[in-house]
């Protein structure tokens, strides 16, 4: 294990060139205009020092990823690690999956071209299903568009792959979490008072514990919640072209009530080292507040990412045909990404060359847990070193 640390002088500011998508994917002119991601970039050698052999690349679809928590100690432990945004930095409203690998593509030729010999993404959180999307494009281009339509073309897109996969505290998916979270007891979409007594995980005479039956019966609810919602979206989508002729191809819509997980409250479901928490902490409150996943989006940004029908984004389908090296690790104290969700993604790359690998104790942010974080990047760096 490489226990070697290197001085880092801070993070430099990396201003990589977007590749032009088409369309107004996000609100800021000045954004659209400048076309360019920002990303961070920490130096193993120093700023003033040589670029190192291999660089580590921290991905999520829409978190700014600029000052994520690990970018100092992995440089410390030997590589040049860089943290990145996408185009929808700080707001998933509109994100569209498809256009986020088209900005880690950006990301990926840039860093090739600055002389890395290595590249390696790490999906962290929902970033997991993400780089599995983009691996799975850059290997077998396939995706012409978006669910909705319009740009763009992954086909025509410069997707370089990466030359391995860290799947880092990462569920299998947008689609398959949100559902997994989508509370069914809602009623009313625009009304998440109005309850089904019956499907409420929150009311005490359903538990916790959960009995067989309600799990069966909340899951089956949760699946057909979303399924609702994807098909109003994709009918809203059909009167749109009628109503304005083709002139508006878009809407914004809000959905309540996102964090609504049994294993949430019950610690016997997926067992793990966990609180009865969420990463928004109490789980009640979670469910409703607006910071939490999957509140606010549009009809094409649903399609895109939650629906578990249209989205391109379930991780675990996108690694069953992927070439490259894949290492799984999770936190058994992670109350947001379960083991069931590493073992998933694990399981579902078709070669050996994967890892799968318990950060014991580990939290989804590795916050105050200096051991853990020393760990999880000592683990993340020998990985990515001893790849060909």
């Amino acid at each position: 294990m490489n226990t070697t640390t290197h001085p880092t002088r801070g993070p430099e500011l990396l201003a990589v060139p977007m590749q032009s998508a088409g369309g107004m994917d996000v609100q800021s002119g000045v954004a659209r205009r400048a076309g360019v991601l920002w990303c961070t970039r920490h130096r193993a050698a120093g700023v003033d020092g040589p670029l190192a052999d291999t660089a580590v690349v921290v991905v999520h679809p829409s978190s700014n990823f600029m000052g994520h928590y690990a970018l100092a100690t992995l440089a410390d432990c030997g590589v040049d690690a860089v943290g990145m945004t996408t185009r929808y930095i700080g707001n998933e409203s509109m994100l569209l999956l498809e256009h986020c690998v088209v900005d880690i593509g950006s990301v990926i030729r840039h860093l090739r071209t600055q002389g890395y010999r290595r590249v390696i993404l790490i999906g962290n959180s929902g970033g997991g299903g993400l780089v599995a999307l983009y691996q799975n494009q850059a290997e077998r281009p396939t995706i012409k568009a978006p669910p909705a339509g319009g740009p763009p073309d992954l086909t025509r897109a410069d997707l370089p792959p990466a030359d391995g996969l860290v799947m880092l505290m990462a569920h299998p998916g947008r689609s398959t979490v949100l559902t997994e979270k989508l509370d069914p007891a809602v009623l009313d979409e625009a009304d998440p008072f109005r309850r089904d007594p019956a499907l409420d995980m929150f009311n005490p005479a359903n538990g916790p514990p959960y009995t067989d039956g309600f799990l069966v019966r909340y899951r089956a609810a949760q699946v057909a919640r979303n399924e609702r919602i994807t098909q109003w979206a994709l009918d809203r989508l059909e009167e749109l072209k009628d109503k304005t002729q083709g002139r508006v191809d878009d809407l914004p819509f809000t959905v309540h009530a996102t964090m609504a997980d049994p294993r949430n409250l019950d610690l016997s479901l997926d067992p793990s080292d966990r609180a009865a928490t969420t990463q928004w902490g109490e789980p009640f409150v979670a469910n409703l507040m607006p910071a939490s996943i999957g509140h606010y989006t549009s009809l094409r940004s649903w399609l895109s990412q939650w629906s578990t029908r249209c989205s391109n984004g379930d991780g675990p389908e996108r690694l069953r045909t992927v070439k490259a090296p894949v290492h799984v690790i999770y936190g058994t104290a992670d109350p947001g990404c379960y083991p069931g969700h590493a073992r998933m993604l694990y399981d579902a790359v078709p070669h050996a060359n994967k890892v799968l690998t318990p950060i014991q104790g580990a939290k989804h942010y590795l916050f105050d847990q200096p051991a853990q974080k020393l760990e999880c990047c000592r683990l993340i760096v020998d990985w990515s070193l001893g790849l060909p």
